[in-house]
Protein backbone atom coordinates (compact mmCIF):
# COMPACT_ATOMS: atom_id res chain seq x y z
CA UNK A 1 0.00 0.00 0.00
CA UNK A 2 1.24 3.32 -1.31
CA UNK A 3 1.20 6.22 1.50
CA UNK A 4 1.66 9.98 0.70
CA UNK A 5 3.78 12.13 2.80
CA UNK A 6 2.63 15.62 2.20
CA UNK A 7 3.81 19.27 3.94
CA UNK A 8 2.05 19.65 7.14
CA UNK A 9 0.26 22.53 8.67
CA UNK A 10 2.98 25.57 8.46
CA UNK A 11 0.91 27.50 10.95
CA UNK A 12 -0.70 31.08 10.66
CA UNK A 13 -0.10 33.08 7.56
CA UNK A 14 2.53 30.88 6.25
CA UNK A 15 1.86 29.24 3.07
CA UNK A 16 5.34 27.75 1.64
CA UNK A 17 8.29 26.21 2.65
CA UNK A 18 11.74 25.33 1.48
CA UNK A 19 13.02 21.82 1.72
CA UNK A 20 16.12 21.82 3.54
CA UNK A 21 17.45 18.34 4.43
CA UNK A 22 16.42 15.17 3.30
CA UNK A 23 17.07 12.40 5.62
CA UNK A 24 16.36 9.64 4.16
CA UNK A 25 16.73 8.40 -0.04
CA UNK A 26 14.17 6.13 -1.89
CA UNK A 27 14.92 2.79 -0.70
CA UNK A 28 15.42 3.16 2.96
CA UNK A 29 13.18 1.40 5.71
CA UNK A 30 11.52 3.85 7.76
CA UNK A 31 9.65 3.70 11.13
CA UNK A 32 6.73 5.52 12.20
CA UNK A 33 7.57 8.55 13.45
CA UNK A 34 10.95 8.39 12.29
CA UNK A 35 11.80 12.27 10.65
CA UNK A 36 12.23 11.84 6.96
CA UNK A 37 12.90 15.22 5.99
CA UNK A 38 13.09 19.16 7.49
CA UNK A 39 11.45 22.33 5.95
CA UNK A 40 12.06 25.71 6.42
CA UNK A 41 10.19 28.48 6.31
CA UNK A 42 10.99 32.69 6.92
CA UNK A 43 9.87 31.80 10.83
CA UNK A 44 10.96 28.44 11.99
CA UNK A 45 12.47 24.86 10.91
CA UNK A 46 9.60 22.12 10.60
CA UNK A 47 10.62 18.41 10.75
CA UNK A 48 8.34 16.30 8.87
CA UNK A 49 8.03 12.51 10.15
CA UNK A 50 6.78 9.34 8.38
CA UNK A 51 3.19 8.85 9.09
CA UNK A 52 3.84 5.22 8.43
CA UNK A 53 6.10 2.35 8.53
CA UNK A 54 7.89 0.73 5.30
CA UNK A 55 9.98 1.95 2.72
CA UNK A 56 10.27 5.50 1.20
CA UNK A 57 9.79 4.74 -2.52
CA UNK A 58 9.86 8.31 -3.96
CA UNK A 59 11.27 11.65 -3.42
CA UNK A 60 8.55 13.92 -5.30
CA UNK A 61 9.89 17.30 -3.85
CA UNK A 62 14.12 17.55 -3.80
CA UNK A 63 16.06 19.55 -1.13
CA UNK A 64 16.12 23.11 -2.01
CA UNK A 65 12.53 23.36 -3.61
CA UNK A 66 9.79 25.51 -2.53
CA UNK A 67 6.20 24.06 -1.66
CA UNK A 68 3.07 24.91 -0.11
CA UNK A 69 1.01 23.49 2.15
CA UNK A 70 -0.42 20.18 1.67
CA UNK A 71 2.44 19.39 -1.39
CA UNK A 72 3.41 16.07 -1.73
CA UNK A 73 6.65 15.45 -0.51
CA UNK A 74 7.42 11.74 -1.01
CA UNK A 75 5.49 8.41 -1.11
CA UNK A 76 5.82 5.39 1.03
CA UNK A 77 5.51 1.83 0.33
CA UNK A 78 3.56 1.20 3.94
CA UNK A 79 4.65 -2.37 5.71
CA UNK A 80 7.13 -3.48 2.42
CA UNK A 81 9.76 -5.12 3.88
CA UNK A 82 12.29 -5.66 0.69
CA UNK A 83 13.61 -2.71 0.17
CA UNK A 84 13.53 -1.64 -3.66
CA UNK A 85 16.57 -0.86 -5.85
CA UNK A 86 16.81 2.55 -4.55
CA UNK A 87 19.71 3.58 -7.27
CA UNK A 88 17.21 2.76 -10.41
CA UNK A 89 14.92 5.31 -9.73
CA UNK A 90 17.13 8.44 -7.89
CA UNK A 91 20.30 7.91 -9.76
CA UNK A 92 18.83 5.98 -13.32
CA UNK A 93 21.52 3.57 -13.30
CA UNK A 94 21.25 1.39 -16.41
CA UNK A 95 23.69 -1.59 -15.34
CA UNK A 96 23.97 -4.43 -17.72
CA UNK A 97 23.57 -8.03 -17.02
CA UNK A 98 24.11 -8.83 -13.10
CA UNK A 99 27.46 -9.78 -12.84
CA UNK A 100 31.09 -9.42 -10.85
CA UNK A 101 32.32 -7.21 -13.23
CA UNK A 102 29.79 -5.21 -15.15
CA UNK A 103 29.70 -1.75 -16.05
CA UNK A 104 27.14 0.33 -14.77
CA UNK A 105 26.21 4.02 -15.77
CA UNK A 106 25.67 6.88 -14.03
CA UNK A 107 22.88 9.41 -14.87
CA UNK A 108 21.42 12.64 -14.34
CA UNK A 109 19.15 12.22 -11.47
CA UNK A 110 15.35 13.42 -11.52
CA UNK A 111 15.87 17.01 -11.45
CA UNK A 112 12.63 18.38 -10.82
CA UNK A 113 9.51 20.20 -12.64
CA UNK A 114 10.63 22.42 -15.22
CA UNK A 115 14.32 21.75 -14.64
CA UNK A 116 15.94 20.56 -18.20
CA UNK A 117 19.52 20.81 -17.20
CA UNK A 118 22.30 21.52 -14.93
CA UNK A 119 26.26 22.41 -14.39
CA UNK A 120 28.47 19.70 -12.82
CA UNK A 121 29.63 21.66 -10.09
CA UNK A 122 31.94 19.40 -8.28
CA UNK A 123 33.77 15.57 -8.91
CA UNK A 124 34.16 14.06 -5.29
CA UNK A 125 36.02 10.92 -7.00
CA UNK A 126 38.63 10.95 -9.10
CA UNK A 127 38.73 7.74 -12.54
CA UNK A 128 40.68 4.65 -10.90
CA UNK A 129 38.68 5.70 -7.70
CA UNK A 130 37.14 2.81 -5.18
CA UNK A 131 33.64 3.45 -4.81
CA UNK A 132 30.64 2.06 -2.26
CA UNK A 133 27.50 1.98 -3.01
CA UNK A 134 25.38 5.37 -2.50
CA UNK A 135 28.41 7.00 -1.52
CA UNK A 136 28.69 10.80 -3.28
CA UNK A 137 29.94 10.72 -6.69
CA UNK A 138 29.56 14.47 -7.56
CA UNK A 139 27.34 17.51 -7.45
CA UNK A 140 25.13 19.21 -9.82
CA UNK A 141 24.06 22.55 -9.82
CA UNK A 142 20.79 24.11 -11.56
CA UNK A 143 18.57 27.38 -11.43
CA UNK A 144 16.66 26.08 -8.42
CA UNK A 145 18.33 23.58 -6.09
CA UNK A 146 22.02 21.98 -5.71
CA UNK A 147 21.74 17.48 -6.58
CA UNK A 148 24.08 15.04 -5.16
CA UNK A 149 24.59 12.30 -6.92
CA UNK A 150 25.48 9.11 -5.60
CA UNK A 151 27.12 5.53 -6.73
CA UNK A 152 24.37 3.38 -8.15
CA UNK A 153 26.84 0.42 -6.96
CA UNK A 154 29.96 -0.36 -5.71
CA UNK A 155 33.15 -0.51 -7.52
CA UNK A 156 35.67 1.52 -9.18
CA UNK A 157 34.96 4.77 -11.16
CA UNK A 158 36.54 3.70 -14.49
CA UNK A 159 34.97 6.78 -16.94
CA UNK A 160 34.14 10.25 -15.99
CA UNK A 161 32.10 11.63 -19.39
CA UNK A 162 31.29 14.93 -17.77
CA UNK A 163 33.81 17.39 -15.88
CA UNK A 164 33.67 19.76 -13.82
CA UNK A 165 31.78 23.00 -15.13
CA UNK A 166 30.28 21.15 -17.94
CA UNK A 167 26.66 21.46 -18.77
CA UNK A 168 24.31 18.37 -18.74
CA UNK A 169 20.44 17.71 -20.03
CA UNK A 170 17.77 15.63 -17.77
CA UNK A 171 19.11 12.33 -19.11
CA UNK A 172 22.92 12.72 -19.87
CA UNK A 173 25.48 10.16 -18.59
CA UNK A 174 27.89 10.99 -16.27
CA UNK A 175 30.07 8.57 -15.45
CA UNK A 176 31.00 4.79 -15.36
CA UNK A 177 31.40 2.25 -12.28
CA UNK A 178 33.30 -0.70 -13.68
CA UNK A 179 33.55 -3.95 -11.77
CA UNK A 180 30.07 -3.41 -10.04
CA UNK A 181 29.65 -5.84 -7.04
CA UNK A 182 33.09 -7.18 -7.62
CA UNK A 183 35.62 -6.47 -4.88
CA UNK A 184 38.47 -5.75 -6.97
CA UNK A 185 40.41 -2.99 -6.45
CA UNK A 186 41.77 -0.42 -8.92
CA UNK A 187 45.40 0.38 -9.84
CA UNK A 188 46.40 2.91 -6.93
CA UNK A 189 48.31 4.92 -9.64
CA UNK A 190 45.48 5.57 -11.56
CA UNK A 191 44.05 8.17 -9.41
CA UNK A 192 46.86 10.68 -8.94
CA UNK A 193 47.17 10.63 -12.21
CA UNK A 194 43.66 11.87 -12.86
CA UNK A 195 43.35 14.18 -9.63
CA UNK A 196 45.07 17.06 -11.11
CA UNK A 197 42.45 17.39 -13.80
CA UNK A 198 39.45 18.11 -11.77
CA UNK A 199 40.99 20.38 -8.84
CA UNK A 200 42.22 23.79 -10.47
CA UNK A 201 43.28 25.47 -7.57
CA UNK A 202 41.84 25.60 -4.41
CA UNK A 203 39.71 22.79 -2.82
CA UNK A 204 36.22 23.35 -3.20
CA UNK A 205 33.79 21.49 -0.43
CA UNK A 206 30.39 21.01 -1.58
CA UNK A 207 28.04 23.49 -1.62
CA UNK A 208 25.19 21.65 -0.08
CA UNK A 209 27.75 21.47 3.11
CA UNK A 210 28.86 24.98 2.73
CA UNK A 211 25.04 25.73 3.14
CA UNK A 212 24.56 23.52 6.38
CA UNK A 213 27.79 24.85 7.43
CA UNK A 214 26.27 28.40 7.52
CA UNK A 215 23.42 27.02 9.13
CA UNK A 216 24.98 25.51 11.84
CA UNK A 217 27.20 27.85 12.94
CA UNK A 218 30.60 25.95 11.90
CA UNK A 219 33.60 26.28 9.92
CA UNK A 220 35.55 24.13 7.72
CA UNK A 221 37.79 23.29 10.63
CA UNK A 222 35.85 21.75 12.61
CA UNK A 223 34.49 18.95 10.14
CA UNK A 224 36.44 16.25 9.21
CA UNK A 225 36.00 16.18 5.22
CA UNK A 226 35.93 12.55 3.47
CA UNK A 227 35.20 13.31 -0.10
CA UNK A 228 38.19 13.40 -2.11
CA UNK A 229 41.23 15.58 -1.51
CA UNK A 230 39.49 16.17 2.15
CA UNK A 231 36.67 17.89 0.48
CA UNK A 232 33.66 18.43 3.11
CA UNK A 233 30.75 16.64 1.78
CA UNK A 234 27.12 16.95 4.14
CA UNK A 235 27.30 13.96 5.18
CA UNK A 236 30.18 15.10 6.94
CA UNK A 237 28.43 18.35 8.47
CA UNK A 238 26.20 16.17 9.74
CA UNK A 239 28.23 14.16 11.54
CA UNK A 240 30.05 16.89 12.81
CA UNK A 241 26.65 18.64 14.22
CA UNK A 242 25.41 15.07 16.06
CA UNK A 243 28.91 14.51 17.21
CA UNK A 244 31.26 17.85 17.01
CA UNK A 245 33.88 15.88 19.35
CA UNK A 246 34.50 13.43 16.90
CA UNK A 247 35.02 15.45 14.06
CA UNK A 248 38.62 17.27 14.98
CA UNK A 249 40.01 19.65 12.28
CA UNK A 250 42.09 17.25 9.72
CA UNK A 251 45.84 19.10 9.05
CA UNK A 252 45.82 17.82 5.85
CA UNK A 253 42.91 20.06 4.51
CA UNK A 254 43.64 22.87 6.08
CA UNK A 255 46.64 23.23 3.67
CA UNK A 256 45.19 23.61 0.51
CA UNK A 257 42.72 25.55 1.09
CA UNK A 258 45.33 28.77 1.59
CA UNK A 259 45.01 31.30 -1.02
CA UNK A 260 47.43 30.39 -4.11
CA UNK A 261 47.88 34.43 -4.91
CA UNK A 262 47.87 37.37 -3.97
CA UNK A 263 44.77 38.73 -5.47
CA UNK A 264 41.88 40.24 -4.03
CA UNK A 265 39.84 37.15 -5.21
CA UNK A 266 42.17 34.83 -3.26
CA UNK A 267 41.27 36.60 -0.16
CA UNK A 268 37.22 36.58 -0.51
CA UNK A 269 35.22 34.43 1.32
CA UNK A 270 31.70 32.94 -0.76
CA UNK A 271 29.33 31.73 1.72
CA UNK A 272 25.79 30.80 0.35
CA UNK A 273 23.18 32.50 2.24
CA UNK A 274 20.86 30.41 4.53
CA UNK A 275 16.79 30.27 3.91
CA UNK A 276 16.69 31.96 6.92
CA UNK A 277 18.50 34.70 5.92
CA UNK A 278 17.12 35.11 2.37
CA UNK A 279 13.77 35.08 4.43
CA UNK A 280 14.68 38.00 6.44
CA UNK A 281 16.52 39.81 3.51
CA UNK A 282 13.15 39.43 1.76
CA UNK A 283 10.97 40.36 4.15
CA UNK A 284 12.73 43.77 5.24
CA UNK A 285 12.72 44.58 1.67
CA UNK A 286 9.36 44.37 1.53
CA UNK A 287 8.43 45.80 4.46
CA UNK A 288 10.07 48.95 3.00
CA UNK A 289 8.83 48.82 -0.59
CA UNK A 290 5.20 47.96 1.22
CA UNK A 291 4.64 50.81 4.23
CA UNK A 292 5.34 54.23 4.09
CA UNK A 293 7.81 54.03 6.79
CA UNK A 294 8.81 57.06 8.95
CA UNK A 295 11.05 57.43 12.30
CA UNK A 296 10.29 59.72 15.00
CA UNK A 297 12.66 60.03 17.78
CA UNK A 298 12.74 60.99 21.46
CA UNK A 299 14.88 60.28 24.36
CA UNK A 300 14.43 59.23 28.11
CA UNK A 301 16.59 59.68 31.22
CA UNK A 302 16.40 56.53 32.67
CA UNK A 303 17.31 57.74 36.69
CA UNK A 304 14.05 56.80 37.96
CA UNK A 305 14.11 53.01 36.25
CA UNK A 306 17.40 52.30 37.06
CA UNK A 307 17.03 53.48 40.89
CA UNK A 308 13.80 51.51 41.28
CA UNK A 309 15.40 48.71 39.72
CA UNK A 310 18.37 48.54 42.22
CA UNK A 311 16.44 48.96 45.42
CA UNK A 312 13.71 46.10 44.54
CA UNK A 313 15.69 43.83 42.23
CA UNK A 314 17.10 41.27 44.88
CA UNK A 315 13.86 41.31 46.41
CA UNK A 316 11.65 40.57 43.15
CA UNK A 317 14.43 38.32 41.85
CA UNK A 318 14.13 36.18 45.47
CA UNK A 319 9.91 36.15 45.59
CA UNK A 320 9.20 35.31 41.43
CA UNK A 321 12.53 33.32 40.45
CA UNK A 322 13.73 35.72 37.47
CA UNK A 323 16.05 39.16 37.40
CA UNK A 324 13.92 42.36 36.90
CA UNK A 325 15.23 44.22 33.73
CA UNK A 326 14.49 46.79 31.75
CA UNK A 327 12.22 44.85 28.95
CA UNK A 328 9.51 44.61 30.87
CA UNK A 329 9.60 48.66 32.00
CA UNK A 330 9.74 48.98 28.02
CA UNK A 331 6.72 46.52 27.35
CA UNK A 332 4.38 47.90 30.12
CA UNK A 333 5.03 51.49 29.04
CA UNK A 334 4.42 50.39 25.29
CA UNK A 335 1.47 48.70 26.33
CA UNK A 336 0.14 51.76 28.33
CA UNK A 337 0.73 54.17 25.46
CA UNK A 338 -0.96 51.79 22.92
CA UNK A 339 -3.93 52.06 24.74
CA UNK A 340 -3.81 56.03 24.05
CA UNK A 341 -2.71 55.44 20.37
CA UNK A 342 -4.49 52.70 19.40
CA UNK A 343 -3.66 52.87 15.34
CA UNK A 344 -0.19 51.99 16.70
CA UNK A 345 -1.16 48.39 17.49
CA UNK A 346 -3.56 47.94 14.44
CA UNK A 347 -2.53 47.03 10.75
CA UNK A 348 -4.18 47.25 7.56
CA UNK A 349 -6.19 44.74 5.55
CA UNK A 350 -6.74 45.78 2.08
CA UNK A 351 -8.66 48.95 2.42
CA UNK A 352 -9.53 48.00 6.08
CA UNK A 353 -8.32 49.05 9.28
CA UNK A 354 -8.28 46.31 11.96
CA UNK A 355 -7.09 47.10 15.68
CA UNK A 356 -6.46 45.04 18.16
CA UNK A 357 -8.15 44.97 21.34
CA UNK A 358 -4.99 43.56 23.00
CA UNK A 359 -1.39 43.52 22.98
CA UNK A 360 1.11 40.69 21.70
CA UNK A 361 4.15 42.11 22.15
CA UNK A 362 7.14 40.78 19.89
CA UNK A 363 10.54 40.92 21.60
CA UNK A 364 13.15 41.13 18.33
CA UNK A 365 15.91 38.33 19.69
CA UNK A 366 19.59 37.99 18.21
CA UNK A 367 20.20 34.30 17.21
CA UNK A 368 23.29 32.67 15.70
CA UNK A 369 21.39 32.03 12.63
CA UNK A 370 19.29 35.28 11.97
CA UNK A 371 16.91 38.01 13.88
CA UNK A 372 13.94 35.84 15.41
CA UNK A 373 11.09 37.78 17.08
CA UNK A 374 8.97 35.79 19.38
CA UNK A 375 5.59 36.93 20.98
CA UNK A 376 4.50 37.57 23.93
CA UNK A 377 0.73 36.89 23.65
CA UNK A 378 -1.42 39.22 26.28
CA UNK A 379 1.41 41.43 27.45
CA UNK A 380 -0.84 44.14 28.17
CA UNK A 381 -2.52 41.43 31.12
CA UNK A 382 0.91 40.41 32.53
CA UNK A 383 2.58 41.73 35.77
CA UNK A 384 6.33 42.82 35.72
CA UNK A 385 7.46 38.72 36.97
CA UNK A 386 5.37 37.25 34.42
CA UNK A 387 6.73 39.35 31.85
CA UNK A 388 10.50 39.06 32.90
CA UNK A 389 10.29 35.12 32.77
CA UNK A 390 8.29 35.21 29.50
CA UNK A 391 11.54 37.03 27.75
CA UNK A 392 14.08 35.03 29.39
CA UNK A 393 12.14 31.69 28.22
CA UNK A 394 11.57 32.47 24.91
CA UNK A 395 14.82 34.43 25.01
CA UNK A 396 16.45 31.01 25.53
CA UNK A 397 14.40 28.97 23.22
CA UNK A 398 15.34 31.44 20.23
CA UNK A 399 19.11 30.85 20.47
CA UNK A 400 18.84 27.32 21.29
CA UNK A 401 16.37 27.38 17.79
CA UNK A 402 13.63 25.63 19.88
CA UNK A 403 11.08 28.41 19.09
CA UNK A 404 7.34 26.71 17.59
CA UNK A 405 5.81 28.37 14.65
CA UNK A 406 2.66 29.54 16.93
CA UNK A 407 5.80 31.71 19.33
CA UNK A 408 6.34 34.14 16.52
CA UNK A 409 3.12 34.46 15.37
CA UNK A 410 0.46 37.03 15.92
CA UNK A 411 2.04 39.82 17.26
CA UNK A 412 0.91 43.34 17.47
CA UNK A 413 4.13 45.54 18.21
CA UNK A 414 7.57 44.68 18.20
CA UNK A 415 10.45 46.35 20.53
CA UNK A 416 13.79 45.95 19.35
CA UNK A 417 16.68 46.25 21.68
CA UNK A 418 20.09 47.45 19.90
CA UNK A 419 21.48 48.98 23.59
CA UNK A 420 22.66 45.67 23.90
CA UNK A 421 24.93 46.09 21.54
CA UNK A 422 25.85 48.96 22.02
CA UNK A 423 23.86 50.81 19.21
CA UNK A 424 23.85 54.49 20.39
CA UNK A 425 20.70 55.39 17.68
CA UNK A 426 18.89 53.94 14.71
CA UNK A 427 16.05 53.58 12.97
CA UNK A 428 14.08 49.93 13.06
CA UNK A 429 12.56 48.19 10.09
CA UNK A 430 8.74 47.58 10.88
CA UNK A 431 7.87 43.73 11.23
CA UNK A 432 5.06 43.57 8.71
CA UNK A 433 1.93 43.65 9.11
CA UNK A 434 2.78 45.54 12.05
CA UNK A 435 2.45 49.14 12.23
CA UNK A 436 4.99 50.16 14.59
CA UNK A 437 8.48 49.31 16.08
CA UNK A 438 10.03 50.49 19.14
CA UNK A 439 13.92 50.72 19.03
CA UNK A 440 15.74 51.15 22.38
CA UNK A 441 19.22 51.85 22.70
CA UNK A 442 22.36 52.28 25.19
CA UNK A 443 22.42 53.74 28.22
CA UNK A 444 24.70 56.60 28.21
CA UNK A 445 25.66 59.69 30.79
CA UNK A 446 25.32 62.55 29.62
CA UNK A 447 25.20 66.55 30.73
CA UNK A 448 21.61 67.47 30.85
CA UNK A 449 20.17 70.38 32.14
CA UNK A 450 17.47 70.04 34.77
CA UNK A 451 16.07 72.94 36.59
CA UNK A 452 18.43 75.42 35.32
CA UNK A 453 21.28 73.02 36.49
CA UNK A 454 23.99 71.28 34.24
CA UNK A 455 24.05 67.69 35.82
CA UNK A 456 25.44 64.19 34.69
CA UNK A 457 22.00 61.47 33.65
CA UNK A 458 21.98 57.86 32.10
CA UNK A 459 20.04 59.37 28.77
CA UNK A 460 18.45 56.45 26.31
CA UNK A 461 17.48 57.55 22.81
CA UNK A 462 14.43 56.05 21.29
CA UNK A 463 13.02 55.68 17.83
CA UNK A 464 9.74 54.55 16.98
CA UNK A 465 9.20 53.45 13.23
CA UNK A 466 5.53 53.50 12.23
CA UNK A 467 3.51 53.12 8.78
CA UNK A 468 2.24 56.81 8.32
CA UNK A 469 -0.15 55.22 6.15
CA UNK A 470 -2.19 54.30 9.21
CA UNK A 471 -0.46 56.58 11.86
CA UNK A 472 -0.07 60.49 11.44
CA UNK A 473 2.93 62.45 13.27
CA UNK A 474 0.71 63.60 16.16
CA UNK A 475 0.01 60.18 16.84
CA UNK A 476 3.51 58.70 16.67
CA UNK A 477 4.91 61.50 18.93
CA UNK A 478 2.10 61.09 21.52
CA UNK A 479 2.63 57.52 21.82
CA UNK A 480 6.50 58.14 22.01
CA UNK A 481 5.73 60.58 24.86
CA UNK A 482 4.21 58.13 26.94
CA UNK A 483 6.73 55.84 26.65
CA UNK A 484 9.26 58.52 27.56
CA UNK A 485 6.67 59.60 30.33
CA UNK A 486 6.48 56.29 32.32
CA UNK A 487 9.71 55.28 32.00
CA UNK A 488 10.90 58.47 33.77
CA UNK A 489 7.88 58.66 36.55
CA UNK A 490 7.53 53.93 36.69
CA UNK A 491 4.75 55.63 39.55
CA UNK A 492 1.78 56.39 36.23
CA UNK A 493 2.33 53.33 34.93
CA UNK A 494 1.01 51.60 38.65
CA UNK A 495 -1.76 54.32 38.51
CA UNK A 496 -2.74 54.08 34.81
CA UNK A 497 -1.69 57.69 34.05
Amino acid sequence: MSVEVRVPTLGESVTEATIATWFKKPGDSVAVDEMLCELETDKVTVEVPSPAAGTLAEIVAAEGETVGVDALLATLAAGDAAAPAPAAEAVAAAPAEAGGGDAVDVMVPTLGESVTEATVSTWFKAVGDTVAQDEMLCELETDKVSVEVPAPSAGTLTEILAPEGSTVDATAKLAVIGGAGGTAAPAPAAAPAAAPASTGGDIKNAPSAEKLMAEKGLNADQVAGTGRDGRIMKEDVLKAVVAPAAAPAPAATATPRAPVSADDASREERVKMTRLRQTIAKRLKDSQNTAAMLTTYNEVDMTEVMALRKQYKDQFEKKHGARLGFMSFFTKACCHALKEVPEVNAEIDGTDIVYKNFVHMGVAAGTPTGLVVPVIRDADSMSFAEIEKAIAEKGKRARDGKLSMAEMQGGTFTISNGGVYGSLMSSPILNPPQSGILGMHKIQDRPMAINGEVVIRPMMYLALSYDHRIVDGKGAVTFLVRVKEALEDPRRLLMDL
